[in-house]
């Protein structure tokens, strides 16, 4: 994939409860963002094909599920293939990755990326009801799913091994979130734009034990798409395309018992590797991220799977601020999914979203980055038992 795609614009609304939006204006608002953001211009007639990520379907909003067509509907074009993409939190990333496939396989020329998520519009018990049952409530889902085992309290198995392990604290996890917050401050599109201290996050109601209520990322709706181009052509759209260096997913177990391991996710490990592999570069490379911080233990252990630290080393690179948006490695400028929210297939478009900001140089001074090698990874995980990852690699440059 490396020197054969380009993004040439991006599109999203904040993140928020939009309970005065409709599915099909918010995706409509984000479409016409992404397409008056492309320098030089586009017509909607360049575009060639879309992928359409959208996870819920019916269990949110009622709608059954939803197809190409649906998009087509919104965005007012039946004229070329449109297809739906759904896998678990990394639905977005995906729908990404196989546009850029579309083009570097010489198939398109232009095509568009979408994720949009309608999460607010029921309660939150039976939201994650839906989201289990996918409309169908939790019937016929393996027992462990009706014992309770939603996303929380399966993370904080993995908490609780990250601090038997590896000696982790809940004072560490509260860190993560006081800095995704501090972050989420200054972003216009953030759901969660207010502060955090740490004797706050640590007082916050228990929601399994040791994750805490601000430990954990508010369910939100939002909106995001991109379009992705030949590399060759890239310029006749903008000056300052950004380029996809490597793209990839990785699977694991989709069951709890058949994990190895408590303190790493496969997924992750395996869509990094694959991804660095792609783009010829190494980890210390990156000169920043968009990272799945579902949950603040997660933040610290994507970080390690990754290969941006040994194992066990993220909470203490935290303390010293190596994290921090001016620090060596900023993680999540945008507030990260703790504060930016979590519309699940608009999470991974609208990381790529901010990483083509960062690297355009286009934020608000007081959130952009200092960029080295000009280089960014965002990445998401989830699905099953977080048994699916996906890892995007973006350069400012070839």
């Amino acid at each position: 994939m490396r020197g054969k795609v380009a993004i040439i614009g991006v599109g999203m609304i904040p993140f928020g409860e939009l309970f005065e939006m409709g599915l099909e204006e918010m995706v409509q608002q984000a479409y016409i963002n992404c397409l008056n953001s492309v320098d030089k211009g586009i017509s909607t007639k360049d575009i060639k094909a879309a992928w359409f990520g959208q996870w819920s379907g019916g269990g949110m909003i009622g709608q059954g599920a939803l197809c190409g067509a649906s998009l087509a509907t919104m965005i007012g074009n039946r004229e070329i293939p449109i297809t739906r993409t759904e896998n678990g939190c990394p639905t977005g990333s995906d729908a990404f990755r196989n546009a850029c496939l579309g083009v570097a396989s010489g198939v398109y020329d232009v095509v568009l990326a979408m994720g949009a998520e309608k999460m607010r519009d029921k309660p939150g018990v039976e939201s994650l009801i839906a989201a289990g049952g996918g409309g169908g409530g939790i019937l016929g889902l393996h027992p462990s799913w009706m014992l309770g085992m939603g996303g929380p309290v399966l993370q904080a198995l993995y908490a609780t091994r990250q601090m038997h392990e590896l000696g982790y604290t809940m004072e560490d996890y509260a860190r993560v979130a006081v800095k995704n917050h501090h972050n989420g401050v200054a972003c216009p599109y953030a759901h969660y734009r207010f502060e955090v201290t740490m004797e706050r996050v640590l007082n916050s109601p228990i929601v399994c034990w040791p994750l805490h209520l601000l430990d954990c990322c508010p369910q939100t709706d939002g909106a995001a798409c991109a379009i992705v181009c030949r590399a060759d052509i890239a310029k006749s759209f903008t000056d300052k395309p950004v380029y996809v260096l490597g793209s990839n997913t990785g699977l694991d177990h989709k069951n709890m018992w058949d994990k190895h391991s408590f303190v790493e996710m496969l997924s992750t490990v395996r869509a990094a590797r694959g991804a660095f592999e792609m783009a010829g570069i190494k980890p210390d490379d990156v000169d920043f991220a968009e990272i799945h911080d579902c949950f603040t233990n997660t933040e610290l252990m994507n970080l390690e799977d990754i290969g941006f630290c040994k194992k066990g080393e993220a909470a203490n690179l935290l303390r010293e601020g190596y994290w921090n948006r001016d620090g060596a490695k900023p993680i999540n400028p945008s507030g990260g999914l703790k504060a930016h929210g979590h519309p699940i297939a608009a999470t991974g478009i609208g990381q790529i979203c901010e990483n083509y900001w960062q690297l355009r140089e286009e934020v608000e001074p007081e959130r952009q980055v200092k960029l080295k090698n000009g280089i960014a990874l965002s990445h998401n995980v989830g699905g099953d038992a977080f048994g699916v990852s996906c890892v995007t690699i973006l350069s400012r440059s070839l």
